[in-house]
Parts: structure tokens; sequence; C-alpha cells
């Protein structure tokens, strides 16, 4: 029997991989593992190895980033990607402990790894110096939501839009420098997902910006649609993903995008966007002016980007992780009779 850890199922980016994947595979409540504890918890790896629920299960499979560390039952982990490792703004000794210890251990015993990108698959190999056909790159897909047949967001000028959530590597500050530097400042508005901070607020006060720029607050997927619908274009200058999920969503609304040239980003983004320097404002500021200016160019990367988001859709993801699971010899545990 399959064991699914369910518990990561929710509103944040590996629960909604995990919902899709559970409904992908059309697994029932007799493959869900579930219970009280908090699956990000350190100390997950370890309850689960005392859990005799999984010593009577094949296989043990988990969306995120935990498993049994001490069994004997082969188990598959997803690694979405090194974020922690590879930027210190979300990292801490404790994160950088766990992925060198305990994440380290269960990705070398892991029957095999799944992630989101060749960028973090790459990553995976490196850092913890496993073999690379245990890696095996799934993807991710676009919500149903992210269409270009619905309403959209209408402001009193025009509006470039940036999903983001203030966390450090979203390079939220780079791009208000920027966008206070471009010519087309005073005649669209930079529209944030979220809620502001004082710093970002104090930050947009002293840039004398403050009028044209808007956060949205909490968006549901609806929202977020119609935000990305109606932006003249999206700006993602982030400096790490292990996919960019907004990038694709975008896409699907049918948006062009700028976006960053590192990471996993020129990956995702392939020739559908124009990609930019995240680390140099002026050339963020520059791709806004460009945008802005030239419709013909928005046309072209919004098809171009329209193209591209066929090719991350949730039957595919869920393709990949059956062929990962025939490849292991697997198939069986999730055939349907």
């Amino acid at each position: 029997m399959l064991l699914f850890d369910s518990r990561w199922i929710g509103e944040n980016g590996i629960g909604r991989f995990a919902q899709e994947i559970y409904n992908g595979l059309q697994l029932d409540s007799t493959q869900e593992y579930k219970n009280d504890y908090n699956p990000v918890s350190p100390f997950d790896p370890f309850r689960l190895s005392l859990d005799k629920k999984l010593q009577t299960c094949e296989l043990f499979f988990s969306p995120g980033y935990n498993s049994p560390i001490f069994c004997k039952k082969p188990y598959i982990l997803t690694v979405h990607d090194l974020n922690h490792i590879d930027r210190n703004e979300n990292s801490s000794i404790l994160k950088r402990l766990y992925y060198r210890t305990i994440l380290n251990r269960l990705c070398h015993n892991a029957a095999a790894i799944l992630t989101v990108s060749e960028f973090s698959k790459k990553r995976i190999i490196e850092f913890f110096s496993v073999q690379e056909n245990k890696v095996f790159v799934v993807g991710n897909g676009v919500s149903h939501h992210f269409t270009v047949r619905s309403n959209k967001i209408v402001l009193d000028k025009p509006y470039i839009f940036c999903v983001s959530n203030r966390k450090g590597h979203k390079n939220e500050e780079s791009l208000i420098h920027a966008f206070a530097k471009t010519k087309a400042g005073e005649e669209i508005k930079l529209v944030f997902s979220g809620n502001t901070t004082d710093y970002l607020t104090n930050l947009l006060r002293s840039l004398n910006i403050e009028k044209n720029v808007i956060f949205t607050g909490r968006l549901s997927d609806d929202e977020l649609a119609n935000y990305y619908r109606g932006a003249l274009f999206s700006v993602f200058p982030s400096l790490y993903e292990g996919f960019g999920l907004p990038i694709v969503e975008s896409f699907a609304c049918g948006t062009a995008v700028i976006t960053s040239n590192i990471t996993s980003m020129p990956e995702i983004a392939g020739d559908a966007a124009l990609l930019v320097n995240p680390h140099d404002i002026d050339e963020i500021a520059r791709g806004i002016d460009k945008l802005f200016s030239d419709s013909n160019v928005r046309d072209i990367l919004a098809k171009k980007g329209l193209e591209r988001a066929k090719l991350y859709t949730w039957d595919n993801v869920v393709r990949n992780v059956k062929y990962a699971f025939s490849q292991l010899g697997y198939e069986y545990l999730i055939e349907k009779k």
C-alpha cells in the first residue's frame, strides 16, 4: 500500500502541489497519512520513524521535504528548492543544520527525490552529492483560475503587477527603486500582492512615490488572476526561485512578464519573457520602460507566454510523477483498476 503524506495539503506552493498530486493520482483516504503534527517541524522525520502505520506500507510518499529518518520502508520525498541554503536572508543556523544533517540523510536514503526544475535538480545533486538518476524533475502546474477568459482589475491608471510576499529574496526594494527611476513612473502604478510593511512604506515615502504604489492585501486565486489580466505586464525580479510560479500564472492569463535571468527563471520563462539582471536596478528600470513604451513587444511576449503556459499543467506534473514511480517499479501502487 502507498501512504501519501496529506498533511502538506494547503494554500501555499507546496500545499497546492500536494493537493494536485493527490487528486491527479486519484488517491483516497485509505492512502493518506495524517496526524496532528506539523510536517515542517525538524522533529517530524523522527516522529514518522516511530509511527507503526508506516511499518505496514510498501512506500511512503511525501510531497514535501520530510520522510522517516529511521525506517526500513522505502520512501519518495520532494525537495522544491534549496532556498534556505542558497539565500542567507531566508536561512538560519538551525535551518542550515537541518539541511546538512537530517535532509542530507533523507536524500541519500530515499528511493527517489522529486523536484520542480532542472535548476533545483542540479543544486540537489551538488549539495547532497546524490546520483543524478535518483532525482526526477516533475515540474509545477498552473491552476485553472489563471486563464485569459474572465474578469480583470481596472485602476485609475495603467499598472504593472508584482506577485510577492515580503521575503528578502523577492527583491522588492530593488524593484521599488527601479520603479522610481523609470520614465513611466508618473503614468503607471506598481501593484504588489499582499500587505505592506513599515519599512516599505517608509521607503516609498522617501522616494516620493507612495501614491503610485499599491498593496492589494491577501488575494484569492480568482482575485490574483484578475490582477494579472488587468496589468500592462507583470514584474518578477526575484533573486532566487526553484520554479517561479508567478511567471507561468501571468503567462496563462495572457500577460507579458519581466523576470530575472538567474536561477530557475530563464529555464521556466524560455523566450517568452523579458529577462533582466535582478541585481541591476537600472536594468530593471529599462525593462519596465521598454515594455511600457512598446505595445508590440508586450503583445509578442503575451502570445509566447500563452503558448509556454501550456507546458505547465498539472496533468503533465502527474504524468511525470507516474514516470518516476514506473522507473522505481512502484507503478502498481498508483494504478487504478
